[in-house]
């Protein structure tokens, strides 16, 4: 059987997909969430990936934020750790070394979600945290059944249980990756604001491609979100024109500013809708989430 390859950037890091997929057919404006009464519920779970193969682009910080933002207007939220750096579990306030269980047990041991999932100090917002250990499931997975379908099979259990699923990826395009992506409804690409940003989008775009044609044909993109923009430099509006022209209304009109504040709340375990709700940067994220929920 002909097999495409998803190349990590690290090397001999690799997945494979399977040629055909044995289960197919199955300025800053201000602007506050949502209050609770306000609660529109989602006909169904919307499972967001938010991924990119290069690293510091802004997936873990708009993970945390997006996430606590969206239950900060009512919405039930999990949020995936599938990183084994865990900072999107650390960005929570949860230490990942204290956890029991985590990603690794939800992917390798089956355990449910419900098993694993735990709730953060934001009211609406549950975690399931990684750990370093996750590491070690890429190679665990390689000889498992249906490896790039087990994300995907413990959320077919939680439909009911939450509004939105938003997963953290690891900054590559292997197996961890590639299980978010078969399990997700959309990918959400976080895209700075700097040299050579739009070029390294190529190599997710190609995978998104292959996953939608092997294993996900429902696979869309949610949005580009552009992060680290400076107004005052030519460069941070240079690319984001260019990516406006490449990706036109997929390109959030939010944009997230370089802000000090996001860079400190997570030493906090806080996510910046709680650390400082009045900064640049939450206020940024509060207007990502009421994009997201235009959405729904």
């Amino acid at each position: 059987m002909q097999e495409i390859w998803v190349l990590d950037e690290a090397p001999g890091a690799a997945v494979q997909l399977p040629a055909t997929d044995s289960r197919a057919s199955e300025g800053r404006p201000h602007t506050e969430p949502e209050t609770k009464s306000d609660r529109r519920p989602a006909t169904q779970v919307k499972i967001i990936a938010i991924a990119n193969q290069k690293g510091g682009v802004g997936k873990t910080t708009t993970t945390v934020n997006l996430g606590a933002a969206l239950a900060m207007a009512g919405r039930r939220v999990l949020v995936i750790d599938v990183d084994p750096q865990a900072n999107t579990t650390s960005g929570l306030g949860v230490v990942p070394a204290d956890q029991e269980r985590t990603t690794y047990d939800l992917l390798v041991r089956g355990e449910a979600v419900s098993g694993v999932a735990i709730p953060t100090d934001v009211e609406g917002l549950h975690l399931i945290p990684a750990a370093p250990d996750l590491a070690g499931a890429e190679v665990e997975l390689v000889d498992a059944t249906g490896r790039e379908r087990r994300l995907s099979d413990a959320l077919n259990l939680v439909t009911s249980s939450y509004d939105y699923v938003l997963i953290d990826c690891p900054p590559s395009l292997g197996l961890l990756t590639l299980n978010a992506l078969v399990a997700a409804n959309s990918v959400l690409i976080p895209l700075q604001c700097e040299y050579y940003a739009l070029e390294g989008i190529g190599h997710l775009l190609g995978t998104l491609r292959l996953v939608q044609d092997r294993l996900n044909p429902k696979l869309d993109i949610e949005g580009i979100l552009l992060t680290m923009f400076d107004g005052r430099l030519n460069l941070s509006m240079q690319v984001a024109d260019e990516a406006r022209r490449h990706f036109g209304e997929k390109v959030y009109t939010t944009m997230i500013p370089r802000n000090v504040r996001l860079g400190e709340a997570p030493s906090f375990g806080k996510p910046i809708t709680v650390y400082d709700p009045t900064c640049v940067g939450a206020v940024s994220y509060f207007n990502l989430a009421k994009e997201v929920l235009g959405h729904e």
